[in-house]
């Protein structure tokens, strides 16, 4: 019989399908058809740093009195900041009560900042683990890529601190050396890495001259951002579990990452494209797979193809491609 149990920051799941922060998990109603469906755990809808102070500024903006009374201004950023927090404590208690699968919160940072105590009262929610979803543009040129990096360790630490359930951060691929900050992240506490965040992206319309927002979904391809520091994270840097987000949109896709070393498969854009369903299918194309090749549970291939698993460790560490020609001298790789 297939076993699909797994752990992941030492909760126990039913299978590694973790349907990942977006609007898909931001009611109960949407989580109950989630766990219906087979999701072994889901994240929070994020709680989003940037947005809350930003409704406070807008709010204090249209009214120049607010400006002229400091009072005026920490009141309202105190109550939205409140506000927006009891919302999101409701929906984590709410979402416990609803269903028995692991549920995630999520925290949406830029700052280490003290609003981050807020974290102890999503864990007295009953939040059975924080992920924290942090990605800053490195747009300051007197900034070192270190400094950079600090701000993410500060976040992680200020947050880890407040709390006593399991914190992960979920990053961008964006770093000078990746191994390195997972490494620190390793020694600092984190329980696991979530590779890779989705985040807004600029694009040109040319006909309107303006800024506009690149596609939001992911799409097939961009599995390949995530599977090389998958397979690589999961071996190098062992006690921190690997989570797989970004571009996952089939089983096919799900086994990849398992294969490379993932603990969980974290599922968004392929839930929109093809609805809820489409966790049932890719748990049964998985569950196929396991089948044909003989494998009794996760555990029995997990990482089985990871960087230290190989025979030649250099297919993960190759940056170009080589010239290669057929017997025809047709060349087809540059």
């Amino acid at each position: 019989m297939i076993n699909l149990e797994t752990t992941y920051m030492g909760l126990n799941l039913k299978n590694p399908i973790v349907v990942s922060s977006s609007g898909l998990t931001n009611s109960v109603r949407k989580i109950k058809i989630l766990e219906e469906k087979g999701a072994g755990a889901v994240v929070l809808k994020s709680l989003f740093e940037e947005q809350i102070s930003n409704e406070a500024k807008h709010l204090i903006s249209k009214d120049p009195a607010n400006v002229s009374y400091p009072e005026a201004e920490d009141y309202i950023q105190t109550y939205i900041k409140g506000n927006s927090v009891s919302n999101y404590l409701s929906l984590i208690k709410d979402a416990k009560e609803a269903v028995s699968i692991p549920v995630i919160a999520s925290i949406n940072c830029v700052s280490s900042s003290d609003w981050t105590s807020f974290a102890k009262e999503i864990e007295q929610a009953g939040a059975d683990a924080i992920e924290l979803n942090v990605f800053i543009v490195p747009n300051d040129r007197n900034m070192s890529s270190t400094e950079y990096e600090n701000l993410y360790y500060n976040i992680f630490k200020a947050v880890k601190k407040e709390v006593s359930i399991p914190v992960s951060l979920k990053i961008g691929i964006y770093f000078t050396n990746l191994f390195s900050v997972a490494n620190r992240l390793n020694a600092g506490g984190a329980d696991a890495l979530v590779l890779f965040n989705r985040f807004y992206e600029p694009d040109i319309d040319i006909e309107k001259l303006e800024m506009t927002s690149a596609e939001v979904l992911s799409s097939p391809a961009d599995i390949r951002k995530s599977l090389r520091w998958v397979g690589m994270v999961s071996d190098k840097i062992r006690g921190i579990d690997v989570s797989a987000s970004t571009g996952i949109h089939d089983g096919e896709a799900a086994i990849k990452q398992l294969l490379a070393g993932a603990k969980t498969i974290q599922l968004c854009s392929t839930i929109y494209e093809n609805g809820f369903d489409q966790i049932t299918n890719i748990l049964e194309d998985i569950s196929k797979w396991m089948n044909r090749k003989e494998f009794k549970s996760i555990d029995e291939f997990r990482g089985s193809l990871n960087y230290g698993s190989i025979p030649n460790s250099a297919m993960y560490e190759r940056a170009q491609f080589m010239k290669y020609f057929s017997n025809s001298q047709k060349e087809v790789l540059i």
